[in-house]
């Protein structure tokens, strides 16, 4: 009797013993099987980050919009519409002076007197053998006529007659060449009166009574300097960049640092038609009405210009474009972040920018600085707003 509690015992304990086994296979399987999917999953992803780490991380721009009426700032220089320094054209002493600095003057207005006591003595002296050319050349016309008679009567051989007619030719030729000295040294007498060569202002003066005076054009030998003031000419230099777009007949403003607030209206009269090679920009003379005297020949001024509204364009940073064989290009990208090359034609060059005429669209996405190797439909990752 006692034996069979002792049965029962071992069944019960041989049943716990089963299923905790059980348990324990189900345990390690399940681990195993975990343990593989975990490694198929880190297999999966590392393949994903691999493919992912691949792919090229780039920065895109969009192009912006602008057109060639855009206003264009640029420093100008004023001058005188005309304007003169005032030489001398004849050597002596400074008699006087009757007009200085700041005095408006008239075309053929008395500036200075100049004294020439050598001029007078050689025009004297040339006046004296003029006279003496003279008196030789009539008695040698009397003589050649009277040879010319007693040659009609053969009264003297030809020879002499023609010796007579040619010494008559002389004497007039040394007349004309002594009066010819005379109207020269007449000259140079008139320009003892230094006068102003047209309506302007003395701007400045540079000589005294008593002064020596050299004629001709030398360092320091400037007398007076005129320039006629009521209207101005402004050269401005422009850029290659805005060549192009500079016509004669464009408007302009004018603004200067000593009038602020205020404008004056200019207009471009003519351009050089060439770019200087030594700085590769244009020259535009401009012109302004100066009646008032208000703008003084010489001022800085800051020129604006409004250019052509005729066709709006895109622009672009420099380092977008592509150097090759097929031209200039950019890539864009499409929806799918894939590659498309696009050929562009180039306007003006702006230095970090420059202008697409053609080719893009206003809305593409173009890659900023793009490996040299890139070709279409190469799959592209963008960088966060923020990295750009």
């Amino acid at each position: 009797m006692p034996e069979a509690p002792t049965s029962a015992q071992d069944a019960a304990l041989k049943k716990r013993v089963l299923r905790y086994g059980v348990l324990l296979l189900f345990v390690a399987v399940a681990l195993g099987i975990w343990g593989e999917v975990s490694r198929v999953l880190a297999r999966s992803a590392l393949g994903r980050q691999t493919a992912e780490a691949a792919v090229p991380t780039v920065v895109t721009v969009t192009p912006t919009r602008s057109n060639l009426g855009d206003s264009l700032v640029l420093p100008g220089t004023v001058t005188a519409f005309i304007e003169a320094p005032i030489y001398a054209r004849t050597s002596g002493y400074l008699k006087a002076w009757y007009t200085d600095i700041g005095t408006r003057v008239v075309k053929g207005q008395l500036l200075a007197e100049i004294e020439t006591p050598e001029i007078d003595q050689q025009l004297s002296q040339a006046q004296a053998d003029l006279a003496t050319a003279r008196a030789n050349e009539a008695l040698a016309q009397s003589t050649n006529i009277r040879w010319k008679g007693l040659l009609a009567t053969d009264s003297v051989s030809k020879q002499d007659a023609d010796e007579k007619a040619g010494d008559a030719a002389a004497k007039k030729a040394a007349a004309d060449s002594a009066a010819a000295n005379v109207a020269r040294l007449r000259e140079l007498e008139s320009f003892k009166h230094v006068l102003a060569p047209f309506n302007g202002v003395v701007t400045a003066r540079n000589t005294d009574v008593g002064a020596l005076i050299n004629a001709g054009q030398s360092a320091g030998s400037e007398l007076f300097h005129v320039a006629e003031s009521d209207k101005l000419r402004i050269y401005v230099q422009v850029p290659e960049a805005y060549a192009a777009a500079i016509k004669t007949g464009v408007d302009a403003e004018l603004s200067f640092t000593e009038r602020p607030g205020k404008t004056y209206s200019a207009r471009i009269v003519r351009t050089a038609e060439a770019l200087d090679p030594n700085v590769r920009s244009l020259q535009v003379e401009l012109a302004l009405d100066n009646s008032t005297h208000e703008i003084l020949p010489g001022a800085y001024t800051e020129v604006r210009f409004k250019l052509s509204t005729d066709r709006q364009t895109l622009r672009l940073p420099a380092n977008t474009i592509l150097f090759r064989s097929a031209g200039l290009q950019v890539a864009t990208l499409d929806a799918d972040r894939h590659v498309k090359l696009k050929s562009i034609v180039q306007g003006r060059d702006f230095g970090t920018v420059i202008e697409v005429l053609s080719g893009l669209e206003p809305n593409d996405v173009v890659v900023l600085n793009p490996p040299d190797s890139i070709v279409d439909g190469e799959l592209m990752r963008i960088a966060p707003a923020s990295a750009s």
